[in-house]
């Protein structure tokens, strides 16, 4: 689901040619342990390369859901 929201951000699929020189970029990701009602889970969140993508799925700075 984070892929899919950075894709929306970017405005290309992985891989595709249109998103070549385009100034920004996938960047790899990085892992963040969340501790949910059913136990702590690890979320990947993937990044980009000029640092402006911020996700909106998952509440910034927290450790801990509500769901």
């Amino acid at each position: 689901m984070l892929e899919a929201e950075l894709t929306a951000f970017l405005g290309y699929d992985p891989y595709a040619r249109n998103g070549w020189n385009t100034g920004n970029s996938r960047n790899g990701a990085y892992f963040r342990k969340v501790d949910t009602q059913f136990g702590p889970i690890e979320v990947q969140v993937p990044r980009d390369r000029n640092g402006q993508f911020h996700q909106h799925t998952l509440p910034g700075y927290k450790q801990h859901s509500d769901i």
